[in-house]
Protein backbone atom coordinates (compact mmCIF):
# COMPACT_ATOMS: atom_id res chain seq x y z
CA UNK A 1 0.00 0.00 0.00
CA UNK A 2 1.44 3.38 -1.02
CA UNK A 3 0.87 6.77 0.59
CA UNK A 4 -1.80 7.81 -1.93
CA UNK A 5 -3.97 4.74 -1.36
CA UNK A 6 -3.61 5.10 2.40
CA UNK A 7 -4.77 8.75 2.10
CA UNK A 8 -7.82 7.73 0.01
CA UNK A 9 -8.67 5.06 2.53
CA UNK A 10 -8.38 7.55 5.38
CA UNK A 11 -10.64 10.12 3.62
CA UNK A 12 -13.32 7.53 2.94
CA UNK A 13 -13.49 6.12 6.42
CA UNK A 14 -16.83 6.27 8.28
CA UNK A 15 -17.28 9.59 10.01
CA UNK A 16 -18.69 7.75 12.99
CA UNK A 17 -15.13 6.97 14.02
CA UNK A 18 -14.63 10.69 14.46
CA UNK A 19 -10.96 10.43 13.73
CA UNK A 20 -9.62 13.44 11.96
CA UNK A 21 -8.10 13.28 8.54
CA UNK A 22 -4.98 14.99 9.84
CA UNK A 23 -4.35 12.23 12.39
CA UNK A 24 -4.90 9.52 9.78
CA UNK A 25 -2.44 11.15 7.41
CA UNK A 26 0.13 11.38 10.17
CA UNK A 27 -0.28 7.69 10.90
CA UNK A 28 0.00 6.88 7.20
CA UNK A 29 3.17 8.88 6.84
CA UNK A 30 4.62 7.21 9.93
CA UNK A 31 3.78 3.79 8.50
CA UNK A 32 5.44 4.56 5.18
CA UNK A 33 8.49 5.95 6.97
CA UNK A 34 8.81 2.81 9.07
CA UNK A 35 8.50 0.59 6.00
CA UNK A 36 11.11 2.64 4.15
CA UNK A 37 13.47 2.55 7.13
CA UNK A 38 13.10 -1.21 7.45
CA UNK A 39 13.80 -1.64 3.74
CA UNK A 40 16.93 0.52 3.88
CA UNK A 41 18.17 -1.30 6.99
CA UNK A 42 17.76 -4.66 5.30
CA UNK A 43 19.77 -3.42 2.35
CA UNK A 44 22.68 -1.96 4.32
CA UNK A 45 23.14 -4.25 7.35
CA UNK A 46 25.70 -6.97 6.58
CA UNK A 47 24.58 -10.54 7.27
CA UNK A 48 25.68 -12.14 10.52
CA UNK A 49 28.72 -14.35 10.07
CA UNK A 50 31.62 -15.89 11.93
CA UNK A 51 35.24 -15.15 11.18
CA UNK A 52 36.66 -18.64 10.72
CA UNK A 53 36.75 -18.53 6.93
CA UNK A 54 37.85 -14.91 6.56
CA UNK A 55 41.20 -13.49 5.60
CA UNK A 56 42.92 -10.52 4.04
CA UNK A 57 45.20 -9.90 1.10
CA UNK A 58 47.75 -7.10 1.37
CA UNK A 59 47.42 -4.73 -1.60
CA UNK A 60 50.83 -3.13 -1.34
CA UNK A 61 50.55 -0.59 -4.15
CA UNK A 62 47.34 1.00 -2.87
CA UNK A 63 47.90 0.70 0.87
CA UNK A 64 44.72 -1.31 1.30
CA UNK A 65 43.45 -4.68 2.46
CA UNK A 66 41.20 -6.93 0.41
CA UNK A 67 38.88 -8.88 2.74
CA UNK A 68 38.11 -12.38 1.42
CA UNK A 69 36.27 -15.50 2.49
CA UNK A 70 37.44 -18.99 1.66
CA UNK A 71 34.20 -20.98 1.67
CA UNK A 72 32.89 -19.23 -1.44
CA UNK A 73 36.31 -18.00 -2.63
CA UNK A 74 35.07 -14.44 -2.92
CA UNK A 75 36.07 -10.84 -2.27
CA UNK A 76 33.93 -9.20 0.41
CA UNK A 77 35.33 -5.68 0.26
CA UNK A 78 38.34 -3.41 0.65
CA UNK A 79 39.74 -1.34 3.49
CA UNK A 80 41.89 1.60 2.30
CA UNK A 81 44.12 4.04 4.17
CA UNK A 82 46.77 1.78 5.73
CA UNK A 83 49.85 3.64 4.51
CA UNK A 84 53.04 1.98 3.25
CA UNK A 85 52.40 -1.75 2.93
CA UNK A 86 55.54 -2.53 0.93
CA UNK A 87 56.71 -4.91 3.67
CA UNK A 88 53.54 -5.49 5.64
CA UNK A 89 52.52 -8.29 7.97
CA UNK A 90 49.73 -8.74 10.50
CA UNK A 91 48.39 -10.67 13.47
CA UNK A 92 44.83 -11.47 14.46
CA UNK A 93 42.91 -11.06 17.69
CA UNK A 94 42.06 -14.37 19.28
CA UNK A 95 38.43 -14.18 18.03
CA UNK A 96 39.61 -13.53 14.48
CA UNK A 97 37.60 -10.35 14.12
CA UNK A 98 40.42 -7.80 14.27
CA UNK A 99 43.66 -7.64 12.31
CA UNK A 100 46.66 -5.69 13.57
CA UNK A 101 48.59 -4.52 10.51
CA UNK A 102 52.25 -3.55 10.72
CA UNK A 103 53.26 -1.15 7.92
CA UNK A 104 56.77 -0.35 6.83
CA UNK A 105 56.17 3.36 7.57
CA UNK A 106 55.80 2.63 11.29
CA UNK A 107 52.00 2.57 11.23
CA UNK A 108 50.09 0.15 13.44
CA UNK A 109 46.49 -0.23 12.30
CA UNK A 110 43.65 -2.13 13.95
CA UNK A 111 41.11 -3.28 11.39
CA UNK A 112 37.61 -4.73 11.90
CA UNK A 113 37.06 -7.50 9.33
CA UNK A 114 33.32 -7.77 9.93
CA UNK A 115 32.59 -4.07 9.56
CA UNK A 116 35.46 -3.65 7.07
CA UNK A 117 36.82 -0.48 8.56
CA UNK A 118 39.82 0.92 10.39
CA UNK A 119 39.18 0.98 14.14
CA UNK A 120 42.33 2.91 15.04
CA UNK A 121 45.69 3.76 13.51
CA UNK A 122 48.82 5.01 15.27
CA UNK A 123 52.16 6.06 13.80
CA UNK A 124 54.38 4.48 16.41
CA UNK A 125 57.82 4.70 14.72
CA UNK A 126 59.63 5.74 11.57
CA UNK A 127 60.29 2.30 10.13
CA UNK A 128 58.96 -1.04 11.38
CA UNK A 129 59.43 -4.63 10.30
CA UNK A 130 56.55 -6.62 11.80
CA UNK A 131 55.01 -7.60 15.09
CA UNK A 132 53.42 -10.22 17.30
CA UNK A 133 50.47 -10.66 19.64
CA UNK A 134 50.70 -12.09 23.15
CA UNK A 135 49.47 -15.52 24.14
CA UNK A 136 46.47 -14.06 25.98
CA UNK A 137 45.70 -11.68 23.11
CA UNK A 138 45.97 -8.54 25.25
CA UNK A 139 49.25 -7.08 23.94
CA UNK A 140 50.47 -6.24 20.47
CA UNK A 141 54.22 -5.80 20.04
CA UNK A 142 55.90 -4.00 17.12
CA UNK A 143 59.52 -4.40 16.01
CA UNK A 144 61.12 -1.16 14.84
CA UNK A 145 64.13 -0.35 12.70
CA UNK A 146 63.83 3.34 13.52
CA UNK A 147 64.54 4.39 16.18
CA UNK A 148 65.26 0.79 17.16
CA UNK A 149 63.34 -1.17 19.76
CA UNK A 150 60.02 -2.83 20.55
CA UNK A 151 56.82 -1.08 21.56
CA UNK A 152 53.87 -2.83 23.15
CA UNK A 153 50.26 -1.68 22.86
CA UNK A 154 46.98 -2.56 24.49
CA UNK A 155 45.24 -4.74 21.90
CA UNK A 156 41.85 -3.18 22.66
CA UNK A 157 42.72 0.52 22.64
CA UNK A 158 46.15 0.65 20.95
CA UNK A 159 47.41 2.69 23.89
CA UNK A 160 51.17 2.38 24.44
CA UNK A 161 51.90 0.29 27.56
CA UNK A 162 55.64 -0.46 27.22
CA UNK A 163 58.54 0.95 25.21
CA UNK A 164 61.79 -1.05 25.18
CA UNK A 165 64.66 0.63 23.27
CA UNK A 166 67.08 -1.84 21.69
CA UNK A 167 70.24 -0.41 23.22
CA UNK A 168 73.43 -2.42 23.48
CA UNK A 169 75.98 -2.06 26.30
CA UNK A 170 77.45 1.05 24.66
CA UNK A 171 74.05 2.73 24.40
CA UNK A 172 73.80 2.33 20.61
CA UNK A 173 70.35 1.63 19.23
CA UNK A 174 69.88 -1.39 16.99
CA UNK A 175 67.35 -2.42 14.39
CA UNK A 176 64.97 -5.06 15.75
CA UNK A 177 64.05 -8.11 13.67
CA UNK A 178 62.47 -11.50 14.25
CA UNK A 179 59.90 -10.49 16.88
CA UNK A 180 57.70 -13.46 17.84
CA UNK A 181 55.31 -14.38 20.62
CA UNK A 182 56.14 -17.22 23.00
CA UNK A 183 54.21 -19.11 25.70
CA UNK A 184 53.79 -17.38 29.04
CA UNK A 185 53.07 -13.95 27.52
CA UNK A 186 56.70 -13.73 26.54
CA UNK A 187 58.19 -12.25 23.38
CA UNK A 188 61.55 -12.91 21.71
CA UNK A 189 63.40 -10.61 19.31
CA UNK A 190 66.84 -10.09 17.76
CA UNK A 191 69.06 -7.02 17.47
CA UNK A 192 70.54 -6.81 13.98
CA UNK A 193 73.34 -4.34 14.63
CA UNK A 194 74.62 -5.63 17.96
CA UNK A 195 74.10 -9.36 17.44
CA UNK A 196 71.86 -10.09 20.42
CA UNK A 197 68.67 -11.99 21.28
CA UNK A 198 66.34 -10.60 23.94
CA UNK A 199 63.68 -12.58 25.79
CA UNK A 200 61.00 -10.39 27.35
CA UNK A 201 58.41 -11.47 29.91
CA UNK A 202 55.45 -9.09 29.48
CA UNK A 203 53.16 -10.73 32.02
CA UNK A 204 53.19 -7.34 33.72
CA UNK A 205 53.73 -4.84 30.88
CA UNK A 206 54.36 -2.05 33.38
CA UNK A 207 57.47 -3.92 34.52
CA UNK A 208 58.88 -6.05 31.68
CA UNK A 209 61.49 -8.62 32.68
CA UNK A 210 64.29 -8.92 30.12
CA UNK A 211 66.95 -11.56 29.59
CA UNK A 212 69.64 -10.64 27.06
CA UNK A 213 71.89 -13.00 25.11
CA UNK A 214 74.91 -11.27 23.57
CA UNK A 215 77.46 -12.51 21.03
CA UNK A 216 74.93 -14.69 19.26
CA UNK A 217 76.43 -14.13 15.80
CA UNK A 218 76.82 -11.40 13.23
CA UNK A 219 73.76 -9.54 11.95
CA UNK A 220 70.70 -11.67 12.70
CA UNK A 221 68.33 -10.76 9.85
CA UNK A 222 65.21 -12.75 10.66
CA UNK A 223 63.94 -15.39 13.07
CA UNK A 224 61.24 -17.98 13.64
CA UNK A 225 59.80 -19.96 16.53
CA UNK A 226 58.71 -23.57 16.20
CA UNK A 227 54.97 -24.21 16.33
CA UNK A 228 55.16 -25.64 19.85
CA UNK A 229 56.77 -22.41 21.06
CA UNK A 230 59.97 -24.13 22.22
CA UNK A 231 62.83 -23.24 19.85
CA UNK A 232 63.66 -19.73 18.64
CA UNK A 233 65.97 -19.68 15.62
CA UNK A 234 67.72 -16.56 14.35
CA UNK A 235 69.29 -16.55 10.88
CA UNK A 236 72.59 -14.70 10.43
CA UNK A 237 73.30 -12.42 7.51
CA UNK A 238 76.91 -11.65 8.40
CA UNK A 239 78.09 -15.24 8.73
CA UNK A 240 76.97 -18.80 8.16
CA UNK A 241 74.76 -20.68 10.56
CA UNK A 242 71.83 -20.02 12.87
CA UNK A 243 71.52 -19.32 16.57
CA UNK A 244 69.01 -21.29 18.61
CA UNK A 245 67.45 -20.52 22.00
CA UNK A 246 65.62 -23.32 23.81
CA UNK A 247 62.78 -21.58 25.66
CA UNK A 248 62.22 -24.64 27.83
CA UNK A 249 65.69 -24.06 29.23
CA UNK A 250 66.56 -20.38 28.64
CA UNK A 251 69.27 -20.37 31.34
CA UNK A 252 71.36 -22.69 29.16
CA UNK A 253 71.97 -19.81 26.76
CA UNK A 254 72.10 -19.87 22.98
CA UNK A 255 73.51 -22.59 20.76
CA UNK A 256 74.86 -22.44 17.22
CA UNK A 257 73.25 -24.88 14.79
CA UNK A 258 73.48 -25.58 11.05
CA UNK A 259 76.91 -23.97 10.83
CA UNK A 260 76.95 -24.50 7.06
CA UNK A 261 73.63 -22.70 6.47
CA UNK A 262 74.06 -19.32 4.80
CA UNK A 263 76.25 -17.60 2.29
CA UNK A 264 79.48 -19.60 2.58
CA UNK A 265 78.47 -22.33 0.14
CA UNK A 266 76.44 -20.23 -2.23
CA UNK A 267 77.19 -20.44 -5.93
CA UNK A 268 74.73 -17.78 -7.00
CA UNK A 269 73.98 -14.18 -6.02
CA UNK A 270 71.23 -13.92 -3.43
CA UNK A 271 68.34 -12.03 -5.03
CA UNK A 272 66.11 -12.36 -1.96
CA UNK A 273 66.90 -13.69 1.50
CA UNK A 274 64.48 -16.42 2.57
CA UNK A 275 62.04 -15.59 5.34
CA UNK A 276 62.64 -17.89 8.28
CA UNK A 277 58.95 -17.88 9.14
CA UNK A 278 58.55 -19.50 5.72
CA UNK A 279 60.20 -22.71 6.88
CA UNK A 280 57.97 -25.79 6.84
CA UNK A 281 57.74 -28.08 9.86
CA UNK A 282 56.61 -31.58 8.87
CA UNK A 283 56.64 -33.66 12.03
CA UNK A 284 60.24 -34.29 13.07
CA UNK A 285 61.74 -32.51 10.07
CA UNK A 286 62.07 -28.97 8.79
CA UNK A 287 62.13 -28.20 5.08
CA UNK A 288 64.02 -24.95 4.65
CA UNK A 289 65.04 -22.79 1.69
CA UNK A 290 68.77 -22.90 0.97
CA UNK A 291 70.36 -19.44 0.74
CA UNK A 292 71.67 -18.73 -2.77
CA UNK A 293 71.13 -22.28 -4.01
CA UNK A 294 68.47 -24.08 -6.01
CA UNK A 295 67.72 -26.44 -3.15
CA UNK A 296 65.40 -27.11 -0.25
CA UNK A 297 67.21 -28.55 2.75
CA UNK A 298 65.76 -31.24 5.00
CA UNK A 299 66.71 -30.77 8.65
CA UNK A 300 66.18 -33.33 11.42
CA UNK A 301 64.64 -31.28 14.23
CA UNK A 302 65.80 -33.79 16.84
CA UNK A 303 69.50 -33.07 16.30
CA UNK A 304 69.44 -30.04 13.96
CA UNK A 305 71.46 -31.80 11.29
CA UNK A 306 70.92 -31.69 7.53
CA UNK A 307 69.76 -35.09 6.33
CA UNK A 308 68.90 -34.39 2.68
CA UNK A 309 68.62 -31.71 0.03
CA UNK A 310 65.99 -31.48 -2.72
CA UNK A 311 66.84 -29.84 -6.08
CA UNK A 312 64.26 -27.20 -7.09
CA UNK A 313 63.57 -24.75 -9.89
CA UNK A 314 65.25 -21.63 -8.44
CA UNK A 315 66.30 -19.91 -5.23
CA UNK A 316 63.47 -20.72 -2.79
CA UNK A 317 61.91 -17.98 -0.66
CA UNK A 318 58.90 -19.55 1.09
CA UNK A 319 58.57 -23.27 1.80
CA UNK A 320 54.99 -23.71 3.04
CA UNK A 321 53.60 -26.94 4.48
CA UNK A 322 50.05 -28.03 3.74
CA UNK A 323 48.26 -28.52 7.08
CA UNK A 324 48.46 -32.33 6.82
CA UNK A 325 52.26 -32.06 6.23
CA UNK A 326 52.07 -34.36 3.20
CA UNK A 327 53.14 -31.59 0.81
CA UNK A 328 55.18 -28.41 0.85
CA UNK A 329 54.73 -25.69 -1.76
CA UNK A 330 57.72 -23.57 -2.77
CA UNK A 331 58.02 -20.18 -4.47
CA UNK A 332 61.19 -18.56 -5.76
CA UNK A 333 63.20 -15.39 -6.02
CA UNK A 334 63.66 -13.41 -9.25
CA UNK A 335 64.05 -14.39 -12.08
CA UNK A 336 62.13 -17.60 -11.37
CA UNK A 337 59.37 -15.92 -9.39
CA UNK A 338 56.59 -16.93 -11.78
CA UNK A 339 56.85 -20.57 -10.72
CA UNK A 340 55.63 -22.73 -7.84
CA UNK A 341 56.72 -26.30 -7.13
CA UNK A 342 55.11 -28.93 -4.92
CA UNK A 343 57.27 -31.39 -2.97
CA UNK A 344 55.90 -34.72 -1.75
CA UNK A 345 57.29 -34.99 1.79
CA UNK A 346 57.58 -38.81 2.13
CA UNK A 347 59.47 -39.23 -1.17
CA UNK A 348 61.25 -35.84 -1.00
CA UNK A 349 60.56 -35.33 -4.71
CA UNK A 350 59.00 -32.52 -6.73
CA UNK A 351 55.66 -33.84 -7.97
CA UNK A 352 54.22 -30.76 -9.64
CA UNK A 353 55.53 -27.56 -11.27
CA UNK A 354 53.32 -24.76 -12.55
CA UNK A 355 53.25 -21.02 -13.26
CA UNK A 356 50.44 -19.18 -11.43
CA UNK A 357 51.53 -15.72 -12.65
CA UNK A 358 54.27 -13.12 -12.59
CA UNK A 359 55.95 -12.29 -9.27
CA UNK A 360 54.49 -14.91 -6.95
CA UNK A 361 55.05 -13.50 -3.46
CA UNK A 362 53.08 -15.62 -1.01
CA UNK A 363 51.26 -18.92 -0.54
CA UNK A 364 48.58 -19.50 2.11
CA UNK A 365 46.55 -22.65 2.74
CA UNK A 366 42.98 -22.65 3.95
CA UNK A 367 42.66 -23.95 7.54
CA UNK A 368 42.25 -27.61 6.54
CA UNK A 369 44.45 -27.37 3.49
CA UNK A 370 42.05 -28.15 0.64
CA UNK A 371 42.94 -24.90 -1.15
CA UNK A 372 46.16 -22.99 -1.74
CA UNK A 373 45.87 -19.24 -2.37
CA UNK A 374 48.78 -17.67 -4.28
CA UNK A 375 49.43 -13.96 -4.85
CA UNK A 376 50.72 -12.90 -8.28
CA UNK A 377 51.81 -9.30 -7.68
CA UNK A 378 52.58 -8.21 -11.24
CA UNK A 379 49.38 -9.65 -12.69
CA UNK A 380 47.17 -8.20 -9.94
CA UNK A 381 45.31 -11.30 -8.86
CA UNK A 382 45.22 -14.08 -6.31
CA UNK A 383 45.01 -17.56 -7.82
CA UNK A 384 43.22 -20.34 -5.91
CA UNK A 385 44.18 -23.99 -6.45
CA UNK A 386 42.87 -27.35 -5.35
CA UNK A 387 45.79 -28.69 -3.31
CA UNK A 388 45.04 -32.33 -4.16
CA UNK A 389 44.75 -32.26 -7.95
CA UNK A 390 46.31 -28.79 -8.57
CA UNK A 391 43.36 -27.57 -10.62
CA UNK A 392 42.79 -23.81 -10.76
CA UNK A 393 39.56 -23.07 -8.89
CA UNK A 394 39.39 -19.35 -9.58
CA UNK A 395 41.05 -15.97 -9.23
CA UNK A 396 40.34 -12.79 -7.26
CA UNK A 397 41.44 -9.40 -8.57
CA UNK A 398 43.77 -7.49 -6.24
CA UNK A 399 46.08 -4.50 -6.65
CA UNK A 400 49.70 -5.70 -6.42
CA UNK A 401 48.88 -8.43 -3.91
CA UNK A 402 51.60 -9.69 -1.58
CA UNK A 403 50.87 -11.34 1.78
CA UNK A 404 47.78 -13.52 2.27
CA UNK A 405 46.69 -14.06 5.88
CA UNK A 406 43.75 -16.23 6.97
CA UNK A 407 42.21 -15.97 10.43
CA UNK A 408 43.24 -19.46 11.56
CA UNK A 409 46.61 -17.84 12.27
CA UNK A 410 44.99 -16.37 15.39
CA UNK A 411 45.43 -19.73 17.12
CA UNK A 412 49.02 -20.51 16.17
CA UNK A 413 52.16 -19.51 18.06
CA UNK A 414 54.54 -17.31 16.11
CA UNK A 415 52.01 -16.27 13.47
Amino acid sequence: MNLESIQKYAVGRPSGRQVGLKADLQRARALVACLLLAFMSACTTPPLRGTGDLGVVIERASGSLAVVETSGRSLLGRIPGLGDLSHASLNYSRDGRYAYVFGRDGGLTKVDLLEMRIVKRVMQSGNSIGGAISQDGKLVGVANYTPGGVKFFDANTLELVADIPAQDASGKLSKVVGLVDAPGNRFVWSLFDSGEIWLGDLSNPAHPVLKKYTGIGKEPYDAMITADGRFYLAGLFGEDGLTMLDLWNPDAGVKRVLSHYGKGEQKLPVFKMPHLEGWAATGTELLVPAVGRHEVLVIDERNWQEVAHIPVHGQPVFVVARPDNRQVWVNFAFPHNDTVQVIDVPSRKVVHTFKPGKAVLHIEFTPRGEQAWISARDEHFVAIYDSENFNLLGTIAATSPSGIFFTHRAHRTGL
